[in-house]
Order: structure tokens, then sequence, then C-alpha cells
């Protein structure tokens, strides 16, 4: 079947994955906003999770057919090329309602100390897809074998760290084949097509320049043994475009995914998604009813969570304890000018973020206690502690501080097939010194709009 992409064009699509796309599982991203709370921010980006999905299945399709066909020796199969389209196309079927929001602030607010992440979650929810629907039977039809290739493409999901592991850690293909796991989550040096993909639809529907081409890279792409271990690799020539390709998502980071009011905005989602956390009943399996938080322990009734709980809390019947979670957002829906309203420090980098965020913290609550500072809301109240949310962010080139071509090998054009590092100064004496910094953002819950209600940002 052929989809009509805003990004790529015309993508033909296997029988697999347009079956995988039909089921109500994979349906379900089409209401889960892409970049969360900054649709609030900018307009145009009200892509969602769904479209992301399948760009990726067709880039991973892609890179690996431009391998297939120059490095035969390779053997890479139909199956292989199948099986990691289809972790391409499932790789986010976990993500909750707006998000990064849901699984990085969201969670770690209402579960403290659950080990939970949206990639666990994705193959979770891949697992009950194939179930749900009888897809066993339909993948043998097209030549894969579900017994060794489920897990396969569950690994090509979330593959562990192998550098951290000195056995072969994984059982859907052998050692020979590992570069099939660098190219939907790639853990080694965070090359991988998950990431052109984003890069190319967020910045098109931002309204932003994307200075990176995907595309050429592919065409340098080459696997090379390094370390016993095969690796994708690239032309030596091609060290300024990835440098290029780390500065992109950088600026992304910076100029919309950590935008200081999208962020603002998604606190107040937060607040207001704890807030009603135990009113919202979702029904799961068998029956059984869950929360928000606790929505993501069953595939069932996660299935049913999506963007659309904002619209449910916003129209729930009210009672007592869901009116301020109501307050929240209608405040969002109604009020132009969201901006955060106390922001204490802000791009700046610091050695111990951690320290300084708790300091600025400690301060302020010390300030609040002695000075006994108030804001008029028709009863004088005072502010406290918890009125106050400081945010650390790290910006980085995707590898913390390290150089993101580190880890990276190449090869020269009169010897393919031997890859080294690349020296910094064989690529430009005006890389940056630094790759990583911090922005430590602080915001107070409460505005001196007196319509505002207690709880706004």
């Amino acid at each position: 079947q052929v989809f009509k992409d805003s990004v790529h064009g015309s993508l033909e699509l296997h029988p697999i994955l347009v079956k995988i796309i039909d089921t109500p599982q994979f349906q379900r991203l089409r209401n889960i906003k892409q970049l969360g709370g900054t649709y609030y921010v900018y307009p145009g980006a009200s892509h969602n999770r769904f479209e992301h999905s399948i760009g990726v299945a067709h880039l991973a399709g892609e890179l690996l057919q431009t391998l297939k066909k120059k490095q035969q020796k390779l053997r890479i199969d139909e199956r292989d090329v199948l099986c990691v389209q289809i972790a391409g196309l499932c790789h986010d079927l976990g993500h909750g309602p707006f998000s990064h929001m849901f699984d990085q602030m969201f969670i770690p607010k209402a579960r403290p100390g659950y080990d939970w992440s949206h990639e666990k979650a994705s193959q979770d929810m891949f697992d009950h897809l194939v179930e749900e629907n009888e897809l066993n039977k339909f993948m043998e039809d097209h030549g894969l074998v579900p017994k060794e290739d489920l897990p396969f493409i569950k690994e090509l999901i979330d593959p562990p760290n192998v550098k951290t592991i000195e056995q072969w850690p994984h059982h859907g293909r052998p050692r020979e084949k590992a570069f099939l796991y660098e190219v939907v989550s790639n853990k080694r040096n965070k090359i991988d097509v998950d990431k052109w993909d984003y890069f190319a639809r967020d910045f098109h529907h931002l309204g932003m320049k994307n200075n990176f081409d995907c595309h050429r890279l592919i065409k340098f792409a080459r696997v090379c043994e390094v370390d016993k271990e095969m690796q994708i690799c690239y032309r030596d020539k091609e060290g300024f475009n990835l440098y290029n390709m780390f500065y992109t998502r950088f600026c992304l980071h910076k100029r919309a995914c950590q935008h200081k009011v999208a962020n603002s905005i998604e606190w107040m989602i937060t607040d207001a998604f704890l807030k009603a956390d135990k009113h919202i009943k979702i029904e799961g399996k068998d029956g059984k009813m869950f929360t928000l938080s606790t929505a993501i322990d069953d595939m069932v009734a996660y299935t049913k969570l999506t963007d659309n709980v904002f619209e449910q809390i916003l129209n729930h019947p009210s009672d007592v304890g869901i009116e301020e979670a109501k307050k929240i957002l209608d405040h969002l829906c109604t009020k132009a000018d969201i901006e955060e309203t106390k922001k204490i420090l802000n791009n700046s980098s610091t050695e111990e973020p951690n320290e300084e965020a708790k300091k600025i913290l400690d301060h302020l609550s010390t300030e609040i206690l002695i000075n006994k500072k108030t804001y008029q809301q028709g009863d004088t109240q005072h502010l406290q502690p918890e009125d106050f949310v400081v945010h650390e962010i790290k910006l980085d080139y995707g590898k913390q501080d390290k150089d993101p071509i580190e880890d990276v090998r190449f090869y020269q054009k009169d010897d393919p097939d031997k890859a080294e590092e690349l020296k910094r100064d064989d690529v430009s004496n005006l890389l940056p010194a630094k790759f990583e910094e911090t922005i430590i953002r602080f915001y107070c819950k409460r505005t001196n709009d007196p319509e505002a209600g207690k709880q706004q940002f």
C-alpha cells in the first residue's frame, strides 16, 4: 500500500506493516502529539506519533536496502529488513499522553521510583498488539518466523548497551549481524533513523529550516568490522555532516522541545493530571479499573489512554476532587498569554546542576518563610515552597558532555573495509569545545491574575 507522507513523499509499505497500522493499538498514536505541549507555542506542530512511526519504518527500510545492495556479503535478507521496519513502526507504541511529558514529568511525580519507560511500554504494547489481532499466522504467511522474529523486533525497539556486556546479549540475531541493532535505536553512538525522521518532521511542522540531509548520509553508510563487531560506519568526508546532525538535535531542543513556555505548559498539564489521577477511571483487561498513572500496567487500559484525556478532564462531572484539575486546564485553554511568571536562572552552565538547583530552591524557600511575601488573590495567602518548580534541563549533542562522533567510525574511499576514528582537526578547527549545557528554570504556580486560580504557572 502507498502512503502519502508530508516529509518523505509517497511511501510503499509491506502488507505486514499495513496490517499493524490498521490495529487499534497503532491507530492510538494518531491522538498523541509528537511534541507534547510545544503545540501550544508552535501552532503548526500538530503532528502525531502516528506519522512519525511510519516515517521511521520507511527510513529503516531505505537504509537496509542500501546496505544490502552495496554489501551482499552481509547476508541481509528480507526477514531482516522487515523485522527492522516493524521495529521502526512500533518503537513508539508505548508513548503516553503528550509524549515525553507523560513519561518524564507525570509518571515520576505520580509513581516515584517506579521502574518504567515508554520503550518498555512499547515492547509490552507490541506483544499485546500481536496477540489481540492474531498476527502470528499472518506474519508466517509473509515469511517471518514469529518464535525468532518477535523477540528480535522487541530487542530492536530497546536494545541493551552492548558495550557494557561482555557476552552477546541478543537472541534475535547473531553477533555478525550486530549492525541491525543500530538502525532504529542506536545505543552505541545515537545515530539512527528515529532521529532522522523526527528532525525532518519536527522542523517541517515547526516551520523551521532543517539543514541535515539523512539521505546523503545513507548513501555513504557502510558496515565495517570494528573491534570484532560489525558496525555501521560512514565516509570520512561525512564527519562534518554528522556534527551538523548532532547540532541539529541541539537546536531542535533549544528552540522548541525545551522552549520555556512549552515547558511551563507541560508542568501545568502535569499538575492537572496529578490532581485528576484517581478520578479518571479506565477499564482494562477482565473489567479491572485503572487510573491515569496505573494504566501503564495494563495494555488494554493503556490503549485507551491518549491526549484525549485532556478533554476528558475538562468535561468530567464536577466534584470536589477534580475541580482544581479542571481549573488548570480551563485556564490553559482560555488564557492567550501563558508564560512563566518567575524565572531565577536561565541559560547558565554549572558543574553540579543538581546541587545548584537545590541551593536555589532552599534559598527561595527560606526567603518565603522569612519575609512572608504574599499575592493578593481574594483572601491573602502566603506563598509556600511547594508553589514553585525548579526545572533542570540538559541540552547536549546527544552524548551528554562527550564529543558526539567519539564512538563513530569512518572509512576512506581507497580502503572501504577499514574503519577508524576521525580526528577533530580533520573535520574543522571551529568545532565546539563543549557539547553540553545546563539550564535551570524556576516556575511559580501562582500568578498576579486574580481570575487565574492558585494552581497556575
